[in-house]
């Protein structure tokens, strides 16, 4: 996977998890990352993050755009709200019945209704090139919601997220208390709510963190770190990035996947076997763990296997920066050998030579090349600017038809 250019990065030519720190991202990465808290201070990072969102931004959003559910709902006190409060149909042309209703979120938001923006690495410009770069920082999926509180409301219960997330504050002040796990490390279907009565008691005692958090300020909360927030004097607005991180349970999960391959372990169990009965399936346990212990002795070959099924898995999860179908077109009619291009952000591909072809791979596509291409692909993969008449191996004209081509496939991508 290309990694963004300086261009690319936020305010001061940094990438987007320096944004959010003021240490080093190595000692983020062995202090922090999965351990503990981390509280920055606006005067201590490079910039607010109002270009990422803004008050405007949300009323763009809530009264311009169409959005519909699920990428908005609504919460007081710890409850959902009906989304028929705050929905209805877009009239004439756009009779879909889930649009948001700025009249009825108005309403509710005067009610003390808390309103979640989700899902903007999908809906909302500078989010989504943020939300690329930050995922090329990190090496984990990335998603952004936004939660905006009215003066002095709370919404939602102590609890604790399934996934890391880093809290942005964009305007307004709001309290959040930390309190130290429960269960660490949970699982995606390790949800806070199985829990309900221990986050409770925790969330009884004294905290490890209470502060207040106001424009520009940056929290980082571990997955499983149960935390709750209520909004100070006016309207808080915070955007909460959310990092799926992949755990030492996933490479489980795909190293026990490459013995689908194995007809010993696809094998039935005994007709007449009493599944109910531990002291019967014990022993069948016991020698499957045996048959896996040899079995997984030879791990050259298998976790090669399980490596490649994480990648796999990673690319499904996450998506690449996205394409501008009529810029690209006109940058493919006017093509020349002075035009720059780029591999496209965030597009993991495999790039593979025959003698008579060079072949890119991605999730959805195999583009076949004749093989005096090949330096040239292996050159734009690399993720470096380059104009077309520069591409190595090619002339001039051979090197435009070469770069059409990717350019029509989504591969690469015209610098301005």
């Amino acid at each position: 996977m290309s990694r963004p250019t300086d261009d690319e990065r936020g305010p001061g030519d940094r990438s987007a998890l320096r944004r959010l720190l003021s240490i080093e991202p190595r000692a983020f990465a062995e202090d922090h990352w999965g351990r503990a808290p981390l509280l920055t201070r606006a005067v201590d990072l490079p910039a607010p993050f109002t270009d990422l969102l803004s008050t405007d931004a949300v009323d763009e959003l809530v009264s311009e755009r169409g959005v519909r559910t699920p990428f908005a709902r609504m919460a007081r006190n710890g409850a959902l709200t009906d989304r028929s409060q705050f929905t209805d149909s877009g009239g004439f042309g756009a009779e879909v019945t889930d649009q948001l209703d700025s009249a009825g979120i108005l309403a509710a938001f005067a009610d003390g209704h808390t309103l979640v923006l989700q899902g903007l690495h999908r809906l909302w410009p500078p989010l989504i090139h943020f939300t690329g770069d930050l995922v090329a920082d990190l090496g984990h999926p990335v998603q952004v919601n936004s939660y905006i509180t009215p003066a002095s409301s709370r919404g939602f219960d102590p609890h604790y997220d399934v996934h890391d997330v880093f809290v942005l504050q964009i305007a307004g002040e709001k309290r959040w208390i930390l309190h130290p796990p429960v269960h660490e490390h949970p699982l995606s279907n390790q949800p806070w709510s199985d829990r309900r009565d221990a986050v409770a008691a925790m969330a009884r005692t004294d905290p490890t963190l209470d502060v207040v958090l106001r424009e520009g300020d940056s929290l980082y909360v571990p997955r499983g770190w149960i935390h709750s927030a209520e909004a100070l004097g006016d309207t808080s607005i915070h955007l909460t990035v959310g990092m799926s991180a992949f755990t030492r349970h996933d490479l489980l999960h795909h190293v026990l996947g490459t013995l689908a391959d194995d007809a010993s372990f696809r094998a039935p169990l005994p007709v007449g076997l009493d599944l109910t009965d531990p002291d019967a399936v014990v022993p069948h346990v016991r020698a499957l763990i045996a048959d896996l212990t040899a079995t997984l002795a030879d791990t050259d070959g298998r976790a090669r296997t399980a490596a490649e099924r994480v990648g796999r898995r990673f690319v499904e999860v996450t998506r690449p920066a996205p394409v501008r179908p009529l810029e690209t077109v006109r940058t493919m009619a006017g093509l020349s050998a002075a035009t720059v291009v780029t591999w496209r952000s965030g597009l993991a591909a495999r790039v593979t030579q025959s003698p008579e072809s060079v072949a890119v791979t991605t999730r959805t596509k195999t583009i076949t090349l004749p093989s005096i291409a090949a330096d040239a692909v292996r050159q734009l993969h690399s993720g470096k600017d380059c104009a077309v008449g520069d591409l190595t191996g090619l002339d001039d004209q051979d090197a435009i038809v070469v770069v059409r081509r990717l350019l029509r496939e989504g591969l690469v991508v015209a610098r301005s």
